[in-house]
């Protein structure tokens, strides 16, 4: 089926379906929450280990295209019943489960989210939320018409430090932002040539089931399943997609972002098959109540980032000359010229800057409090922090992942069940992811700048197009 005609499908033909009560707005309480999880290997194992820690939880089903990962889901959850074929799953199980959770990889996402908002589930999405734009807005729309309860897996969103950062922020402790600066020195990339042949397909792995929806390929041992699919485009979306979506989220929160206006990836040349392992991103972003007239997002990812910029020196740093290099420049070129910060005054290894009219605030990932930098100083926040802590309970700052981990599930579990709202739905999701796939797209054309058109979804340059949504194979 063609991709078009499926999501056109899914925005329209689901709007006559019959709503579980539970899930439209203004919904009344439930006692529990029966749920199905689709894709229980890896991040799919941790999801369903959070979602079921709830006391209110009742896992119905469980489904996976590896018989490894599906065999140690059911032996924690022994009354559940199992499936490979998430359709089978959503079309026998229909009137016995309330909500699902997909943990597939990126490509999988929007058919299975989809295919389950069709028959009014709730669902709880791995992020990014898609893999093509398109589908973000599609599963926006669906989740919208429908009254739908979603979230998406950005776990950090809900933790301590993050929703301190938004408070600060917003409450101008920095003034009116006009740089973001975000890095992850992860390599979601392939740089490599596009393998040949094809290996002997693992016993327990069904691979058509797998592709699902994406073109064939043949399968390669240890280039797709179970661990490196983020590196390929039919697949994944490198690491913008990855830790992208994570650092972006609390600057994108709080600044109150939309969709960025241009976009321009400085990498290497596209191969149409792996992300580049380094790219350097910048997008401009129309202005809001916290930004300057306009934003300028930088961020960096790969080995080697972020290479030095005046905007990222802190105190103390020692032998350090800012990289004044021009925009035109390439990012191995910048990275090249290895001006890391050293000892104490070191960056994190991954983590955000906000640069204001006002100072700095350096958020690192994750976990830790942000800092503010004025004149080249630190500057003590402590009165600052404790009065937004106070208007907003916050509480003193937690540092206990086991705590903090489920909070972000269980906020989807308790909306489902009618009490309160989740902080990352699809009308949120939707946009953030939108916003890292053009940076993706961009990566096709490096060094040139998009123009990107949020009414119309579409570029000024048409050629990237093409790259917004694409077919869905028959599988």
């Amino acid at each position: 089926m063609n991709k078009r005609e499926f999501i056109k499908t899914s925005g329209v033909g689901a709007l006559g379906i019959m709503m579980t009560p539970a899930f439209l707005k203004g919904a009344t309480l439930k006692d529990r929450l029966r749920t199905a999880h689709i894709g229980v290997g890896n991040m799919g194992a941790e999801d369903l280990k959070a979602i079921s820690s709830h006391s209110a939880v009742d896992v119905i089903a469980l489904c996976d295209v590896d018989a490894v990962n599906l065999a140690k889901a059911h032996k924690l959850h022994p009354k559940a019943r199992i499936f490979f074929d998430y359709r089978v799953m959503l079309d026998e199980l229909a009137d016995e489960i309330d909500a699902v959770v997909v943990s597939t990889p990126d490509h999988t996402h929007a058919p299975a989210s989809l295919l389950a908002m069709q028959k009014g589930k709730a669902v709880y999405c791995q992020k990014p939320l898609t893999h093509y734009v398109s589908e973000s807005r599609a599963m926006n729309k669906l989740a919208a018409d429908n009254g739908l309860v979603t979230q998406m897996g950005i776990q950090v969103h809900s933790f301590y430090d993050y929703k301190l950062a938004t408070l600060l922020i917003q409450s101008g402790i920095i003034g009116k932002v006009h740089t973001v600066h975000a890095w992850s020195p992860k390599n979601w990339g392939y740089d490599g040539a596009t393998p040949q042949g094809e290996d002997a397909i693992p016993e327990q792995l069904d691979w058509n089931l797998w592709m699902g929806t994406s073109k064939k390929r043949p399968y390669k041992d240890g280039m797709y399943h179970p661990g490196n699919w983020r590196k390929m485009m039919d697949y994944g979306c490198g690491t913008l997609g990855d830790m992208g979506v994570h650092i972006f989220d609390t600057p994108y929160n709080a600044l109150a972002l939309d969709v960025p206006t241009t976009i321009t990836n400085q990498c290497r040349p596209s191969n149409d098959y792996g992300y580049p392992e380094n790219n350097l991103v910048t997008y401009e972003f129309p202005q809001t109540p916290y930004t300057a007239k306009t934003l300028k997002w930088v961020w960096y990812d790969g080995p080697g980032v972020p290479p030095m910029h005046e905007d990222l020196l802190l105190p103390g740093a020692k032998n350090q000359t800012a990289n004044k290099s021009k925009a035109s420049d390439s990012i191995q070129d910048k990275i090249s010229l290895d001006a890391k910060i050293a000892d104490e005054a070191s960056l994190p290894e991954q983590g955000a800057m906000f640069v204001g009219s006002k100072g700095r605030l350096l958020l690192p990932h994750f976990m830790q409090l942000p800092k503010k930098i004025s004149k080249g100083k630190y500057v003590d926040i402590t009165k600052e922090i404790a009065k937004v802590a106070a208007a907003h309970q916050l509480g003193e700052p937690i540092r206990n992942y086991g705590t903090e981990g489920p909070k972000h599930y269980h906020q989807f579990v308790d909306a489902c069940l009618g009490k309160g709202e989740t902080s990352a739905p699809f009308a949120y999701a939707a946009r953030l992811t939108e916003t890292i796939l053009l940076g993706t797209i961009a990566g096709r054309f490096p060094g040139e700048t998009l123009h990107w058109d949020s009414e119309k979804a579409r570029f000024k340059e048409e050629k990237a197009n093409q790259y917004l949504a694409g077919d869905y194979r028959d599988f």
